[in-house]
């Protein structure tokens, strides 16, 4: 893995491109083999509006979400284990947080041209003292940062493809969100669009 400083946005740590070509092009392999065994599905929240990205899961829990509700699940909805989360991607976590506890979750994210996501705080893991670490695939996204509260100032910045990201300490229940995708940006993906990857411990 490729060492490389980190800067400071809000707390929030980020490793401009850290994973390299051929590290970016492993990991996606891995990645389609997780979406194999558990295909993406479109979320749609507690109210039943449907988000704009697809997802799904690897590891022992996996994040969903539906009509009843936001939570980590040990099962896809189809009833099929996730499958484990690959060894490209647990060395991504145990490079930039070697003293975290091991990942329980790795959520797959698949942003469309078209898709964004709402500013959010990860709050539903068990013990917030354990960061979130956030790995870019693909297309450049406009990655904004907020504040503990909902509202107030914040910052954006692109996230490129091997960018990675992790959310610890003050910054780890900060609110962020992902306003758009910038097609045609990276020529990694078979088609345009964005994978971003999520390590999460979650008990």
């Amino acid at each position: 893995m490729t060492e490389l400083p980190w800067r400071d946005v809000r707390g929030v740590r980020v490793f401009d491109g850290f994973l390299t070509s051929a590290q970016q092009a492993d990991m996606v392999t891995d990645v389609r083999a997780i979406v194999r065994a558990a295909p993406l599905i479109q979320p749609v929240t507690p109210r039943g509006q449907p988000l704009s990205v697809r997802m799904t899961s690897a590891g022992s829990h996996g994040w969903i979400t539906d009509r009843q509700g936001y939570r980590y699940a040990p099962a896809h909805p189809s009833g099929a284990a996730w499958p484990p989360i690959p060894e490209s991607i647990r060395a991504v976590w145990a490079a930039v947080a070697p003293q975290a506890r091991a990942p329980e979750s790795c959520l797959v994210n698949w942003y469309g041209p078209a898709a964004r996501m709402g500013m959010h705080v990860d709050r539903d893991e068990a013990d917030p003292s354990q960061p979130v670490i956030s790995i870019s695939l693909g297309d450049d996204a406009l990655f904004r940062i907020g504040n503990a509260a909902r509202g107030g100032t914040t910052e954006s910045l692109w996230l490129r493809s091997g960018d990675v990201l992790m959310l610890s300490g003050t910054a780890r229940l900060l609110h962020h969100g992902v306003d758009r995708i910038a097609p045609g940006t990276s020529t990694l993906l078979d088609a345009p669009g964005r994978i971003n990857l999520t390590l999460r411990v979650v008990t």
